[in-house]
């Protein structure tokens, strides 16, 4: 079993406490499924750090030093759950985290599907 850092959305964390996000985790579905890696264990969750994320790739880095062998953007950055805006800078911030990471490290752009009643 892999170990998993998440990183999310701070606009969005006082609208949803991640529960989807830990049961992706636990049953490896969503991103997790649809790349091959399963289930994990989450070894950190994080806030992005505010617009324009850019403590998400220090914050990746911690995580990866503290064991996380994935790194998955919750779905409030990848699709906007749950209030239907998907983070403008998204792109960036992945391409800033593989730059800090490893082009070869796994990070995935969005944790489940989105879903506007439930995150």
């Amino acid at each position: 079993m892999k170990k998993l850092g998440i990183i999310r959305c701070q606009q969005t964390e006082d609208m949803c406490p991640g529960t989807r996000d830990f049961t992706t985790a636990k049953e490896g579905s969503g991103s997790l499924a649809e790349s091959g890696i399963g289930q994990c264990e989450v070894v950190g969750f994080v806030s992005c750090g505010g617009c324009p994320g850019k403590k998400a790739v220090t914050r990746a880095a911690m995580l990866k030093e503290r064991g996380a062998e994935v790194i998955m953007l919750a779905s409030c950055i990848g699709k906007g759950t749950p209030i239907g805006f998907p983070c403008p800078n998204k792109g960036l911030m992945v391409k800033a985290i593989k730059a800090k990471l490893g082009e070869d490290f796994p990070v995935l752009e969005y944790s489940h599907e989105a879903s506007a009643k439930k995150c």
